[in-house]
């Protein structure tokens, strides 16, 4: 007995068989439920819109600084005559930040104005053993924006993205001015 079959998608996952006996032409139906469609894999979660430099902050940070910091929000920016070219940034600030106990070789990040003082792109702290790539130092006790975990606080010094260590350390010049907050 030859067979000869058509094959209907109806709605909600179920599949029509229609068979037939080619010689006789009866028709024979049968409903099988397929299983549901796979849905498209839903969309993530919209990116996060960019962080933005507020008011507030602007007004912290005068327009002569080339770097500011704000510990608080912990980011921080690049900027030309007051106007923000790189950033904000994500950054950890040293151990005010109370992700590991202050011990004796940490220390918070120092506030006030600076000035970057010199750069190493291939920096190294013997004294805590860590690389410290494109660093940026701006305050004395070796204190650098620099390549760093951004969950686990420094020594004093601001942990930046590996991304945006390269950019502050390209951006930024001996004698430009580093605003702390």
């Amino acid at each position: 007995m030859a067979l000869a079959a058509v094959v209907v998608l109806l709605a909600m996952g179920t599949v029509l068989v229609l068979v037939a006996d080619r010689h006789t032409s009866t028709p024979v139906a049968a409903a099988v439920t397929a299983a549901p469609p796979t849905p498209a894999a839903a969309p993530g979660p919209p990116p996060a819109a960019p962080a933005v430099v507020t008011p507030a902050e602007l007004a912290r940070c005068p327009a002569t600084a080339s770097a500011c910091v704000d510990l608080a929000a912990r980011k921080a920016w690049l900027q030309r005559d007051g106007t923000v070219t790189v950033g904000p940034v994500t950054m950890l600030p040293g151990a005010e930040t109370f992700l590991r106990p202050p011990g004796p070789t940490s220390s918070a990040t120092p506030t006030g104005s600076f000035h970057v003082l010199w750069k190493d792109a291939d920096a190294f702290s013997s004294e805590f053993d860590e690389p410290m790539h494109h660093a940026v130092y701006f305050a004395k006790g070796g204190i650098a924006f620099h390549e760093g975990s951004l969950t686990t606080s420094s020594n004093g010094c601001i942990h930046l993205s590996a991304a945006d260590a390269t950019t502050f350390f390209d951006r930024l010049r001996p004698g430009d001015g580093v605003t702390v907050f």
